[in-house]
């Protein structure tokens, strides 16, 4: 793990645990002056220490890790990139405010979102669009669950303890259907058969039934009664989530309820201790927990990515749901995986490639610009809920994590993870990418002149000035 320079977190730590830097040094094996010199940058803490604060506090490393601060200096760039003082901040500043001033870059990063919403609902009002059609919300969204590393102890521990009472496996439709009966008064029932390609889900209040699509795989079927379940019967842990989220309206609480109860939801079907022991029992294989648990690909592979348990924490991943076009429609982190919000994402990332095998597994090593590297896992997922000549929804859905977790993973077998010439050099999209050389950009890199000249045509696209000479 990098040294890193984050003395104000530590600080921080020390206060919330209300201990002077004696009974810290003390805990932790080390003097009063090195945890003085550590505090006020000094000295840098290291992995030794960073895995002796574990220990004791059961605290996550990555808070104090140099990974933070490459997490939130990537994302002060972004914001930067977006405005008109890109040129004028060198990288080595944003460095210096994620590690001196981690609460501050987080403020002009959340500054910078409110900005780009500001923008997106006065376009949609320009346009007159209909206010519900407008991205901002469902973006508020993904950003509160990508805050929080995409886990939630209060829900998922929720889940678990009913799970385990309620006896809901190895049925959990037939378990669920008798909670939903016998605690809540609510009958389940089919769809009608006109209604069932269009809708999963449908509750009617004064009735008391809960109606499902016929359509829908018993795994699906769960997941649907779990989620009602979850907004019915666990608003008193849902509510609070929504209260302490900075959200902008009406419409982000109520997407943000639904993403809630999806979380709980997702941890009912495959609860929190069972699937992380099957999960590093089969080494993260995503094809035999699919098997052993009898939920969907896309299911697990998000389930994975919440596995942060203090205590008990899996691989920590970085899920992502793209379709053919380059959007990204899901994207859950408990790592520190960026791409950009703005100039798209990179297209040698081996997610898109999936699209060209459909159904196959494809892996990657992939090394971003500052050095840091992965494994990525890619495959296409399908699904159409009707008949001959109904739409189909194809996604190809990611999971990465760092390299080095990737020797936990079956799918790094075989694969050269020492050998840096094994790894897809990729960035985290072309505006905001300062990679030389690349074949595939599509745009200029922002703070970096092109170069421009009768003289010389490169095979590059966009080569600025710093590019060096290789022709």
């Amino acid at each position: 793990m990098k040294k890193a320079k984050v003395g104000l977190r530590l600080r921080r730590f020390r206060e919330e645990q209300g201990l002077t830097q004696a009974a810290l040094a003390s805990a932790l094996g080390i003097s009063t002056s090195y945890v003085n010199q550590m505090e006020s940058n000094q000295r840098p803490i290291t992995g030794p220490v960073l895995l002796r604060l574990a220990e004791v506090y059961d605290v996550d490393v990555q808070r104090f890790s140099a990974a933070e601060s490459d997490r939130l200096a990537a994302q002060l760039r972004d914001a930067l990139a977006d405005t008109a003082h890109a040129e004028q901040v060198p990288p080595s500043e944003t460095r210096q405010l994620a590690e001196g001033a981690p609460e501050l870059a987080r403020y002009v990063v959340d500054l910078h979102r409110r900005y780009r919403h500001a923008l997106e609902r006065n376009a949609a009002m320009s346009a007159e669009l209909d206010a519900g059609a407008s991205p901002t919300a469902y973006e508020e969204v993904r950003d509160l669950f990508y805050a929080k590393r995409n886990y939630i102890p209060e829900l998922d521990e929720a889940a678990e303890r009913l799970c385990a009472e309620a006896g809901l496996h190895p049925d959990p439709v037939g378990g669920l259907t008798r909670l939903l009966r016998e605690r809540h008064g609510t009958a389940v029932a089919d769809l009608d058969p006109a209604e069932q390609a269009r809708t999963k889900r449908r509750f009617d209040p004064e009735t008391r039934v809960l109606r499902l699509s016929a359509l829908l795989n018993p795994a699906q079927r769960a997941f649907q009664l779990a989620t009602h379940l979850a907004l019915t019967g666990f608003a008193d842990l849902i509510e609070p989530q929504v209260a302490a989220a900075d959200l902008s309206g009406d419409e982000a609480r109520a997407l943000a309820r639904v993403g809630l109860a999806n979380y709980f939801a997702g941890a009912l079907i495959l609860p929190y201790g069972a699937f992380h022991r099957a999960a590093e029992e089969l080494r993260y294989d995503i094809d035999l927990l699919q098997r052993r648990f009898h939920v969907g690909y896309e299911t697990v592979a998000h389930r994975l990515s919440t596995l942060q348990r203090p205590g008990a924490r899996g691989v920590p991943f970085f899920f992502v749901r793209v379709d053919r076009a380059g959007n990204i429609s899901k994207r859950q982190s408990a790592t520190d995986f960026h791409f950009s919000r703005v100039g798209g994402t990179c297209p040698l990332w081996n997610v898109y490639e999936a699209f060209s095998q459909p159904g196959a597994v494809r892996t990657q090593l992939a090394q971003m610009p500052d050095g840091r590297a992965y494994l990525w896992v890619a495959r296409t997922v399908t699904s159409s809920y009707g008949g001959f000549g109904t739409p189909t929804k194809t996604f190809a859905v990611g999971l990465g994590c760092d390299l080095h977790h990737a020797h936990r993973l079956v799918y790094a077998d075989g694969l050269d993870l020492a050998n840096p010439a094994a790894r897809t050099p990729i960035g985290p999209g072309c505006k905001v990418c300062d990679r030389d050389g690349c074949p595939q950009r599509a745009f200029p890199a922002i703070g970096k002149p092109l170069e421009a000249t009768g003289h010389r045509s490169r095979f590059t696209p966009y080569p600025s000035t710093t590019e060096p000479d290789r022709d």
